[in-house]
């Protein structure tokens, strides 16, 4: 693996942690307000950036390569009303996404076979995260005001 992806794939894994916090924060700020199904929803989010990142480290060192974590930079700890936290949910998603892509196409560059089909796996779910995202926010804009609490233990349920 040259040092390029490695660089990369490193750079990716501080990005899914950074993104783990980013869930943590968002879940214990839904808490705060009262919406615990949500706070559980975001918490399990926090988990699988987290399990992203280790397996992209495992990846790595099963390729000889180094996994790294850089410095993860703070996130907010503030976020508004349940659907603007899920609207940013969707577009950190999406930015998430551009990510991932921009990996393979360094996989690609460097003639990687073997790192482009393992990255394929995130393309594959980042379709399903934005669109679950996509699908809370318009969830949560059908419910209105007198149906968020409906939401919140609906969102409760996830396994």
């Amino acid at each position: 693996m040259t040092e390029n992806l490695q660089k990369a794939i490193n750079d990716q894994i501080t990005a899914e942690l950074w993104s783990a916090n980013l869930y943590l924060s968002m879940s214990f700020y839904m808490e705060k307000e009262g919406y615990a199904g949500m706070a559980s929803w975001l918490k399990k989010q926090y988990a699988e950036e987290v399990e992203h990142a280790c397996e992209m480290a495992s990846y790595m060192m099963k390729r000889g390569g180094i996994a790294k974590v850089d410095k993860v930079d703070v996130v907010p700890n503030e976020f508004g009303t349940p659907l603007e936290v899920f609207q940013q949910v969707y577009e950190h998603e999406c930015r998430v996404s551009k990510m991932i892509d921009s990996l393979v196409d360094v996989a690609s560059a460097e003639k990687d076979k073997a790192t482009q089909d393992f990255l394929w796996g995130f393309v594959r779910e980042q379709v399903e995260e934005e669109a679950t995202a996509a699908g809370i926010v318009e969830m949560i804009k059908k419910a209105g005001n007198a149906g968020v609490y409906y939401v919140d233990s609906k969102l409760g349920e996830r396994k």
